[in-house]
């Protein structure tokens, strides 16, 4: 035994191996990976030469801000942004709006988009050599309809999705039947052969899916964080498509807005208008009154003769002036909020000195005109609605209270100078009461005079706002299309489908590896039964008919004769033959051929070898060997007492005068009767005196009883496992035979693992040998 210089490691594992074990059940297979590789790359070659090209269009607008008073900055602070009073969110989503997209797919019948068949594929087009003219309500077309068109001789064939065939005439423009949703129309008549052999698409939508795909398509932003820019920008496959939808998009968007600011000027005309027939009437009023007391006082002018005492009551009368001015003036504006139309817009800079409250007027206009747009294209109960007239309800209660407060503070600075001016008035006793009433008179007529002229000149500003709006954009860029595509692009194309042609095979294989139950090698039998030695893997080779043994320096030959030393660390040392019992879980699992090779191993060795067939049931080992069958055998031995042991033994090959074969015998009615008699036991004693090794092919463990009967005889145990064919489940078997000490001293083979130029084994050094 101390001759054998070698045995392998069984618990020494490399992470470097592991690894490469992993690369290699890939690497194993790159052919697969090459051909994947080599479709995908021509499919990404067709797929850039004929997919549709996709352009990238864009415009920029600038948006100006018309505000004509300061914004109020909250607790006096100082903030460094040029755009403070610009709220570009709100232009964005005005510019993404339901009813503005809606009014360009009106404008621009993107309700119906056109494709132009090109190598199999269609691409978009803007303009084609017809026209279609839906005849049927958006609330019919729940989803997009679907018409290839193609022009002949004799006319449009038509078909649906469904493959349904429609004639059209160019001078009927509907078929026959009425059966089309549509009307056609040819564009000009002496183009159709032109257009010949041409298939065109034709895709009809309603009006709310075709403004959804737009609002999807269309990509909006500011260029700069703190810019006034905004981004317009769409893809498509048509640049007279993408271009048209832009400039139509920002061309509707400043045109509502001058449609906002003329719906405003107009209002605060309507209002100012209406205050001048009232002051007209109050100044009439008051000139009328000074005639009168003038007539009835008999007087025609009163000298000044006290103005330097009356510089202090001056002073006074002049902010009371100013004062009621502004008492007027929040009484237009109250009774602007107490109006009975809702919602309804208030007059904007009607001259309060109240900043706060003339910007809190503007923002509920700018709600008011928000709902009222809002109002054409939803329901009275839509939630948008609701919460517009929620916060202009909440805004009107703030304006209120803003006036009832602006109002109190100039009732209570009026009082004041009016007890200032009372005070003044003593020191002026001696003044005629004429002139007392005569200035009273004067100074209402200042009063609507100063009120007059202050709303005179707000409605001319008013009127050229409406006459001539100022635009809230200045257009930076008009659409313009890039001259390459963005897609398909060669720089991208082949490397991804490079990359996919590689996943694809991984793919493949790691699933197929992650489904696979069956055992592949030692590392997975020493993961579920590390307890339990693997001695070897034996490489898969090629059985053929009458294959005798094996050759000389073969990689297969030198793996049992490892085997075989490996198996002899595992026997107890005592006098006499060894015994080494071979079985599996299962049949075809090759433990015949592994107790085969593992004899003819010890035979070359120049020991005197015995393999037994002890698989009564269904013995095979004859069919390696050119020997009967029917031979006298082992169960002729165990049932016939007067059967000598030495007339069933056989030489298995001519040549190697070690190696005998013992073979089963006739196969008996009960082999576990014939296995758990004595004779069984005799029979190893008598070899064990010949023989330096007894081998004995045992019967399958899983399907029958026969092996636990006799394992108790055996000095090893060799449990044999076929790679790519023993279950995992079949390693808890073995498992709980090893616990429960029903197979003595067991140890794994694995047979048949993988081929020897894709594989490496852990022997503590490799065979390169072709077997």
């Amino acid at each position: 035994m101390s001759e054998r210089p070698y045995i392998l490691d069984f618990k020494e594992e490399d992470e470097t191996v592991s690894i490469q074990d992993i690369l290699l059940k890939y690497t194993r297979f790159w052919p697969w990976f090459l051909v994947s590789c080599a479709i995908f790359l021509v499919l990404g070659h067709y797929y850039s030469k004929y997919a549709p090209k996709t352009f990238y269009t864009e415009a920029k607008i600038k948006i100006l801000d018309d505000a004509k008073e300061p914004k109020i900055i909250p607790n006096d602070r100082v903030v460094n942004n040029p755009n403070l009073g610009l709220n570009l969110e709100n232009h964005i989503e005005v510019l993404r709006s339901y009813r503005l997209l809606g009014e360009v797919v009106d404008e621009l019948g993107l309700d119906i988009d056109y494709y132009q068949s090109n190598n199999l594929v269609f691409s978009q087009i803007w303009t084609a050599p017809f026209v279609l003219q839906k005849l049927m309500d958006d609330e019919e077309i729940s989803n997009p309809l679907i018409y290839e068109i193609e022009m002949t001789s004799a006319g449009f064939n038509i078909t649906d999705a469904d493959g349904n065939f429609y004639l059209v005439s160019y001078e009927e423009e509907r078929d026959r039947e009425f059966k089309l949703p549509f009307r056609i129309i040819l564009g000009d008549i002496d183009h159709v052969n032109s257009h010949k052999d041409i298939v065109y698409r034709a895709v009809l939508r309603s009006k709310r899916q075709a403004t959804m795909l737009l609002s999807e398509a269309l990509k909006i932003g500011t260029s700069e964080k703190q810019s006034d820019v905004i981004t317009l920008s769409m893809k498509g496959n048509s640049t007279q498509r993408t271009e048209a939808i832009l400039d139509a998009i920002v061309y509707k968007f400043d045109s509502n807005s001058l449609e906002d600011k003329q719906l405003v000027a107009q209002h605060t005309l309507s209002l100012i208008d209406q205050r001048f027939k009232d002051l007209s009437t109050e100044l009439d009023s008051i000139e009328l009154s000074k005639e009168d007391f003038k007539k009835l006082e008999d007087l025609s002018y009163i000298q000044a003769d006290a103005n330097a005492s009356l510089s202090k009551r001056t002073i006074s009368e002049s902010e009371v002036l100013r004062l009621e001015t502004q008492l007027s003036l929040i009484g237009i504006l109250k009774k602007s909020l107490y109006s009975d139309e809702a919602y309804g817009l208030l007059a904007a800079d009607i001259g309060l000195a109240n900043q706060a409250l003339n910007t809190m007027v503007q923002d509920y206009n700018e709600l008011a005109r928000e709902r009222q747009k809002l109002m054409l294209s939803v329901g009275k109960d839509h939630p948008n609605l609701k919460n517009l007239s929620e916060r202009l309800d909440f805004a009107r209660d703030n304006i209120l209270k803003t006036v009832g407060v602006y109002e109190a503070q100039m009732r209570t600075s009026l009082r004041t100078y009016n007890e200032e001016k009372s005070r003044a008035g003593s020191e002026f006793s001696q003044i005629p009461e004429q002139e007392r009433i005569l200035r009273s008179i004067e100074r209402q007529q200042n009063i609507k005079e100063n009120l007059y002229l202050l709303l005179l000149r707000k409605r001319e500003e008013a009127a050229i706002d409406y006459a001539a709006p100022a635009s809230s954009i200045k257009v930076i860029d008009y659409s313009v299309s890039g001259l390459k595509p963005v897609w398909p692009k060669k720089v991208l194309v082949y490397p991804v489908s490079l990359l996919l042609g590689f996943i694809l095979p991984f793919t493949f294989i790691f699933f197929k590896s992650s489904m696979d139950t069956k055992v592949q090698g030692r590392e997975e039998i020493e993961k579920i039964n590390p307890e339990i030695p693997t001695l070897i893997e034996i490489p898969f080779f090629k059985y053929k008919k009458n294959m005798h043994g094996f050759q000389e320096g073969s990689a297969l030959a030198e793996s049992y004769r490892i085997l075989s030393t490996n198996t002899d660390y595992l026997v107890p040392k005592k006098e006499g033959g060894k015994v080494v019992f071979v079985t599996s879980a299962i049949k075809e699992e090759g433990k015949t051929m592994t107790a085969l090779n593992l004899s003819l191993a010890y035979a070359s060795l120049g020991k005197r070898v015995l393999l037994v067939g002890a698989d009564l049931r269904n013995p095979k080992l004859h069919s390696y060997m050119d020997l009967d069958r029917n031979s006298p055998g082992l169960s002729d031995y165990l049932k016939n007492a007067w059967f000598d042991f030495q007339d069933g033994i056989q030489f298995g090959f001519k040549k190697n005068f070690n190696h005998h074969v013992y073979l089963s015998g006739f196969i008996p009615e009960s082999a576990p009767a014939l296995l758990s008699n004595k004779r069984f036991a005799e029979f190893l004693e008598e070899a064990k005196r010949s023989y330096d090794y007894v081998v004995v092919d045992t019967a399958p463990t899983m399907l029958v009883t026969d092996t636990f009967l006799i394992s108790d005889l055996a000095d090893v145990t060799l449990f044999v496992l076929r790679s790519g064919m023993t279950d995992k489940n079949l390693l808890h078997f073995s498992k709980e035979l090893h616990k429960n000490k029903k197979l003595k001293n067991m140890a794994y083979v694995v047979n048949a693992v993988g081929n020897l130029k894709h594989r490496k084994y852990n022997y503590g050094y490799a065979y390169g040998y072709n077997g």
